[in-house]
């Protein structure tokens, strides 16, 4: 069986910068373990998985270790693929997805830009888990959680630039996933995203957590609309826009490859 698939530099626009999720169109859903299995082959941050019929799609998305799901640069990246390739007179998509419907509009004013509507995931204040200072040799201003990770608030984007955290000491304090955040230098907040008990220890430009991070830096600053860098060592830039309970993420698309892969018949 042969399935196409597409490479796709998300949050980016220039390929070798944001977050790479690979896209796979396919007829009818595969069984679970096979999806698991090509996502761990890709060893990408992500790899979408598209079912498609007439102008109803359905998407899931897993990383190398597992289903997720919500992922906001694996969304941007799908949309790009159906956008460009495979319903280019369409201006927008909707997807069915485990998190609900998330709708991706082209931006007229921008060609490869588009708006994501994602669902807002506000965090809670929480106590400051002991040794997360240690483990990231910095102690955070504020801690707050939200949807099974953490969100660490720091002082300055150098330290955010700076920080080299010590995975199996976060492991250790059960801090498996971890949003670290600061004011921007050239923009209104920067941030990184590490999942200590994952095969890939930072996910490059991460767009669901944008849908923490904008309620965060919205309240703070009094602001509804918010310019975002995300300061891995490849970059992400992101705008972000509050309405109620959703979270508009505009972020542009590069294709690096498209091809196709051999998995066996079911």
């Amino acid at each position: 069986m042969e399935l196409p698939i597409y490479h796709i530099d998300a949050f980016a626009q220039r390929i070798f910068a944001g977050n790479p999720a690979a896209v796979c169109l396919l007829n009818e859903w595969l069984p679970d373990n096979i999806l698991q299995t090509i996502a761990a082959e890709n060893y990408l941050p992500e790899t979408s998985f598209i079912v498609s019929s007439d102008d109803q799609h359905e998407i899931r998305w897993f990383s190398p270790a597992e289903e997720m799901d919500l992922c906001g640069h694996g969304t941007l990246a799908a949309a790009h693929v159906l956008l460009r390739w495979v319903r280019p007179w369409l201006q927008e998509v909707t997807f069915q997805s485990a998190s609900g419907e998330l709708t991706v509009k082209r931006c007229e004013d921008e060609e490869s830009h588009y708006l994501l509507d994602f669902p807002a995931r506000p965090a809670a204040p929480c106590d400051m888990l002991e040794g997360l200072a240690v483990a990231l040799g910095v102690t955070p201003r504020q801690l707050l959680k939200t949807h099974g990770a953490y969100l660490a608030v720091l002082e300055s984007e150098k330290q955010i630039r700076q920080l080299k955290p010590d995975m199996r000491k976060l492991i250790e304090i059960n801090c498996h996933k971890l949003i670290v955040t600061a004011p921007g230098d050239r923009v209104d907040f920067v941030s990184r995203y590490f999942i200590a008990n994952g095969p890939i220890h930072e996910d490059p430009a991460t767009g669901s957590a944008h849908c923490t991070l904008m309620p965060y830096w919205g309240r703070r600053l009094s602001k509804t609309k918010l310019q975002a860098r995300q300061v891995s060592s490849r970059g992400g830039e992101l705008g972000c826009e509050m309405r109620q309970d959703r979270i508009l993420i505009k972020g542009a698309a590069v294709a690096y490859l498209q091809g196709t892969i051999t998995v066996p018949s079911f």
